[in-house]
């Protein structure tokens, strides 16, 4: 029999959670570095460049991989013999290591989550609750996985009730070219198979915590069905050529982790749930004797990468751009950006439409006029920072506002990560605007260009409000060019048809 208690658990709550919001597993570090080296699409090396130099950067500094700090994710397995020493429920004291995590002075993580989610939508403030599945087991030990999954991958969860006797892999290589870029691969996908549909989900979602070792089971061949499919996976998912920020490239999964379960006869449940580039899980047990410790890896295990914008990349100054300079901007360029800029997101743009609809101006502090848009929520600073990690969020979700956007406020371009739908494009293209995308999951480096960051609109909405941010030199590439003309649609068509393995058939 042990004793767990209520301190010693939300202290490990509250650690685990600082832990993973700046210290990448070391499998992950590993596998994104041999992508890197094995990587032949120039712009695909050099996401994957941004996001294991801004791993490094977080490791050293203590801040959030990415300003998406997560969903707090927690599969508890209780032991049997374990006593308690709470005055608290199990759920209510892994909040309260939630609760304080995210507060943590020193290093204050995003608070993501909204309370009343089909109604007014409001902010908890410090990004509980947290998402609990508990399981009563065999011993006398807490068993604990918890990690912190962003919005953006999580958004592109898919399940499918199948037929017994339809094709998983088929219905695999159907799904993920429709999940875009927005879960910014390279990463991992988790594929729970069998059970319910709500079993599939939960095997889905444990199976991204797993462990990255494709690489082994390569080496020493499969030994049931499951490693078979997931060898089969990894090489066709892969060969689709979707590549780093679906930029097109040789590596779109560092693995394919599945779980099954048995399931009924007539039914066959499958369930995606991809792990993006700011994967953050831990597994740790407590057995009675004090909470949890955490040992720091060593800066050493991450790789020395230097980054360059290159000689081609063009300087443009964000105060003086006009409509005519965004015209000759190429599909798949670099640009360096310098200068002011405005943000906005979700719920931002949701209000915004809505001054548009009761024909009201905005607010005289947010004038869009021959300016950029920046698509994040970026973290609260701290210390000498003059904002926090602050990388872009999935610009598919703006799709909807875009053309109201451009028709009213004389936006001359946007910026956010992974692709644009077709409402998008054809806004972009009759109005001569442009999307410029950065790179997800490289949210701390990014934060280092943005030199000054203030409030000017819409502060009750937090984490979601209008700042405006004067950056300097920093890297973008131009996604959707003034024609219409996206990356997203052609690069991942070409490695495809470069690597070879699977039939694509390319558009003029």
């Amino acid at each position: 029999m042990s004793i767990i208690r209520q301190n010693d658990l939300i202290q490990s709550i509250a650690d685990s959670l600082q832990y993973i919001s700046y210290y990448h597993p070391l499998d992950f570090i590993k596998a994104m570095h041999e992508a890197y080296q094995n990587e032949e699409n120039p712009a695909a090396k050099d996401a994957i460049a941004q996001i294991l130099i801004n791993s490094r950067m977080c490791a050293e500094g203590h801040r959030p991989i990415c300003q998406d700090t997560g969903i707090v994710t927690v599969f508890l397995k209780i032991g049997m013999e374990v006593q308690w020493d709470a005055d608290m429920s199990v759920a209510d004291i892994i909040n309260e290591g939630v609760r304080r995590a995210y507060r943590h002075p020193d290093n204050v993580l995003r608070a993501s989550i909204l309370a009343d989610p089909a109604g007014t939508r409001s902010n908890t403030q410090d990004n509980t609750p947290a998402v609990i599945h508990m399981e009563v087991v065999p011993g006398d030990k807490l068993d604990i996985e918890i990690a912190a999954k962003g919005g953006g991958s999580e958004a592109k969860a898919k399940f499918a009730m199948l037929n017994p006797s339809d094709s998983i892999v088929d219905w695999v290589l159907k799904v993920v070219p429709t999940m875009g870029a927005g879960w910014c691969p390279p990463g991992i996908l988790g594929i729970g198979i069998g059970g319910t549909a709500e079993k599939a989900m939960l095997l889905a979602k444990q199976a991204c915590m797993e462990s990255i070792d494709i690489h082994d089971l390569i080496a020493r061949g499969p030994g049931n069905t499951v490693e078979e499919l997931r060898l089969e996976l990894y090489e066709k998912v892969n060969a689709l050529g979707i590549g780093a920020q679906g930029l097109g490239g040789l590596t779109t999964v560092l693995d394919i982790k599945i779980n099954d379960y048995p399931t009924h006869a007539a039914n066959k449940p499958v369930a995606i749930i991809p792990n993006c580039a700011a994967t953050r899980h831990l597994h740790f047990v407590l057995d009675g004797s004090g909470a949890a410790e955490f040992k720091p890896p060593r800066l050493e295990d991450w790789p020395e990468i230097t980054w360059e914008a290159g000689a081609t990349a063009r300087r443009v100054n964000l105060d003086t751009v006009t409509g005519q300079d965004v015209a000759s901007w190429e599909p798949g360029e670099t640009l360096l950006l310098s200068g002011t800029l405005l943000t906005g997101r979700d719920a931002a743009h949701k209000r915004m439409a809505e001054f548009f609809e009761r024909g009201e101006v905005l607010p005289e502090s947010v004038d869009f006029t021959g300016k950029f848009i920046y698509y994040v929520g970026p973290v609260d600073p701290v210390r000498d920072e003059v904002v926090g990690p602050a990388g872009p969020t999935t610009a598919t979700r703006m799709d909807k506002f875009t053309e109201i956007m451009l028709e009213k406020t004389g936006l001359l371009g946007m910026i956010g990560k992974s692709e644009r739908g077709p409402e998008a494009i054809a806004a972009i293209k009759k109005h001569k605007a442009v999307y410029l995308m950065a790179v997800g999951g490289a949210a701390y480096l990014v934060s280092k260009a943005i030199r000054q960051s203030r409030v000017v609109a819409f502060e009750d909405l937090g984490m979601e409000a209008i700042h405006e941010f004067v950056v300097e030199d920093m890297p973008v590439t131009v996604a959707v060019d003034s024609e219409g003309h996206s990356v997203h649609q052609t690069a991942p068509k070409i490695w495809q048809a470069k690597i070879g393995k699977i039939p694509v058939a390319l558009e003029n």
